[in-house]
């Protein structure tokens, strides 16, 4: 797809990102700088907050796939580029120096939260290595697919920082074992394809990209054919549920389904089921 067919399509163009629609309501977003091993330079972290909400406001779009151009998912942090934003930091002082450093390090980790914000489910499909930022990354996406051959490593601590734009906060929902999730952050070890799977950081596991990729277009577009006011109120009530107790999780979705729950999509749907037809064949109007 050219770039002026991206930008007729309200897909918008990038440095970092190519933004593809694959099939009738699925995007595909792919990190694009493999000679870079998709390493998370200063156009992306701001490529990705324009990106994901654009995909929030596309009623077009009810799913996304985001991968990794190359030979690998991501390098994470470009050091080479961005050292310099955090140790040349402008103040006078160490206060001014913090007050911008800690406004930077809010910036950033938007970059992320800006995929769990989006409303539309995010399935990030992983192969070769998924380093440091890309961890980050994955642990913001709702379903994680990855290929026999990936591995995955929170490096931070290795370059000296704790981890602060997600991976820390994300990780112990993500996997089952807390005591594994501090073994990783703190010692930096891969894990790789097996344990991720087995620990629950990923649900699948492909023998190659190609198979991957084609249950991840296949996995959007099943989701991409339920009712997307089912689909994106329960991705919101599922995130506020884990931030929250369940007494308040469950006032809060009694609270949506106040008025979700008079969506014609339910008629629709009870409609077709007497009718012996499947989600897929009833048509649900836009959100």
């Amino acid at each position: 797809m050219s770039v002026e067919t991206m930008k007729q399509d309200g897909l918008g163009s990038y440095e970092t990102l190519k933004v593809e629609r694959v099939q009738e309501k699925v995007l595909h977003v792919e990190l694009n700088r493999p000679e870079k091993r998709n390493a998370m330079n200063a156009a992306f972290w701001r490529e990705m907050v324009e990106c994901f909400n654009r995909i929030t406001q596309d009623s077009e779009c009810r799913a996304v796939v985001l991968s990794g151009a190359g030979k690998m998912f991501s390098a994470g942090i470009d050091l080479v580029e961005m050292g310099s934003v955090f140790m040349m930091m402008e103040g006078e002082d160490t206060a001014r120096k913090s007050w911008h450093l800690r406004k930077k390090i809010r910036e950033y980790q938007e970059t992320f939260t800006v995929l769990e914000k989006c409303p539309k489910p995010v399935i990030a499909a992983i192969h070769g290595a998924c380093i440091g930022g890309g961890v980050n990354l994955i642990s913001a996406c709702d379903i994680r697919y990855c290929t026999q051959d990936a591995w995955f490593q929170v490096k931070e601590v290795d370059i000296g920082l704790a981890a602060d734009v997600g991976a820390l906060q994300r990780l112990p929902h993500a996997i089952g074992s807390r005591s594994l999730v501090n073994e990783l952050a703190f010692t930096a070890r891969k894990l790789m394809a097996p344990e991720a799977q087995s620990s629950g950081l990923v649900s699948r596991v492909f023998q190659d990209k190609e198979a991957m990729m084609q249950s991840a277009f296949d996995l959007a577009a099943e989701i991409a054919s339920k009712s997307p006011v089912a689909v994106q109120g329960t991705k919101i009530n599922l995130l506020y549920s884990r931030d929250h107790p369940v007494p308040e999780g469950l006032k809060y979705m009694a609270t949506w389904n106040m008025s979700m729950l008079q969506t014609e999509d339910i008629l629709k749907s009870a409609q077709a089921a007497m009718e012996k037809k499947t989600p897929k064949e009833v048509v649900y109007s836009k959100l």
